[in-house]
């Protein structure tokens, strides 16, 4: 099953596809490892962060605890005396943090733009088409979305993994493949 995987994602190709097929190929031995730390982070969290405004956008991505802290919060606690706990310092040692430039929503805008491409409705294609011109195209693109709600669910999901995929080749680019760190459970 997971050379299948490895194989339907060599062909669907999209952003973060590589980097994922060579770790399950890492896992199966068939393929080589790759020379990328392990970080525990969130990648929709990252990809929050990497896609988001530019203008008021960006953070730091905590290299020991894998926590991505937007700029934002950053600037929130440096104004209010460090009163959130673990916020980056400037004092703190500079390898800790790696910084997340905001490359703003031009991918986000290009999802729209595949995912129309996907739609079997050429009526509903047609209506997304003229909704993504100008400013104001993401609002417009839900809101007709959400007159179908299985689309609009299906929009999130397909929006999701495409960002999560950036945020991988991101992270991959930087030296460091997501993990999730191992849940002990303990019996109640």
């Amino acid at each position: 099953v997971a050379a299948d995987c490895v194989a339907a994602l060599a062909e669907r190709d999209w952003p973060g596809d590589i980097e994922l097929g060579e770790q399950l190929q890492t896992l199966l031995g068939t393929g080589p490892t790759p020379m990328l730390r392990p970080l525990p982070v969130d990648l929709a969290e990252l990809a929050d962060i990497l896609e988001g405004d530019p203008t008021h956008g960006g953070g730091l991505l905590d290299l020991h605890t894998g926590e991505v802290w937007p700029q934002a919060t950053i600037d929130y606690a440096h104004d209010n005396s460090g009163e959130i706990a673990g916020a980056p310092d400037e004092d703190d040692d500079p390898d800790r943090w790696l910084p997340v430039e905001c490359e703003g929503s031009h991918e986000g805008y290009h999802d729209m733009e595949v995912f129309i491409d996907t739609l079997t409705d050429p009526n509903q294609a047609d209506r997304l088409q003229i909704a993504i011109q100008g400013r104001g195209a993401f609002r417009r693109f839900k809101d007709i979305l959400g007159c179908t709600p299985n689309e609009l669910d299906r929009w999130f999901s397909f929006s999701e993994e495409r960002q999560r995929g950036r945020a991988r080749t991101w992270l991959a680019d930087a030296g460091y493949k997501p993990f999730t760190a191992p849940t002990t459970a303990y019996p109640v």
